[in-house]
């Protein structure tokens, strides 16, 4: 099995270039630039790890969809009932991983976390398609599910409550800006010595620092 693991390819032969001493000053600028470059060759570029801490300070991680980039702040939603949901009001901290295999790059970010205004959170949600908002309105996220006909009831009653009611937001529905203290970028390199930029903030300006791989 260890021999497997360790004879498949992880990235492709041909790399993009990176040369973190022409970077921009502000991390939310690479990161665009990173982003819409992932997007002309691999699936789901706005697809994100996003790693919370539970009440006991064990680390919990899901893969969420990056809605937005605004100024300091990326953001992702879900209910605030979510288990997500509840570690972030508890621990208002958060890690972002953004893993692009097809370009060998790879972002982090970590910072605190904050709820945006009500009336940003309910526009997030009446802009998604009808079956996602059929799922917020299904609740229930991650608790067991004894009898799969009670999914399909209550999917059921979710549609026809959208249907009926296209323009409302569950009270519960929330868009997460996290503002990173920290951004780094990282480049692999076949030879090993992979690329790693780490923009800090320091006293409301960034600080850019070359790390070793």
């Amino acid at each position: 099995m260890t021999e497997k693991l360790r004879g498949w390819p992880s990235f492709p032969e041909e790399l993009p270039e990176f040369d973190p001493g022409s970077t921009p000053g502000t991390p939310r600028e690479l990161f665009l630039e990173w982003l819409y470059e992932a997007g002309e060759h691999v699936l789901a570029p706005h697809a994100v790890t996003l790693s919370t801490v539970d009440a006991d300070g064990v680390p919990d991680a899901r893969v969420v969809i990056l809605k937005a980039v605004d100024g300091d702040t990326w953001a992702v939603a879900t209910s605030s009932e979510s288990p997500k949901g509840v570690q972030l009001a508890k621990n208002p901290h958060a890690a972002l991983t953004f893993f692009w295999p097809g370009r060998g790059r790879q972002v982090r970010l970590r910072g605190p976390v904050s709820p945006a205004d009500p009336e940003v959170s309910a526009a997030d949600f009446t802009a998604r398609p009808p079956a996602s908002r059929m799922e917020a309105f299904i609740g229930r996220q991650s608790q067991v599910l004894e009898d799969p006909a009670d999914l399909d009831d209550a999917a059921e009653e979710a549609r026809r409550w959208v249907e009926e009611n296209p323009g409302v937001a569950p009270e519960t529905w929330t868009r997460y800006l996290v503002t990173p203290s920290e951004v780094e970028f990282w480049q692999a390199s076949h030879d090993r010595r992979h690329r790693r930029l780490r923009y800090r903030r320091e006293n409301e300006l960034w600080v850019k620092e070359r790390l070793w791989p």
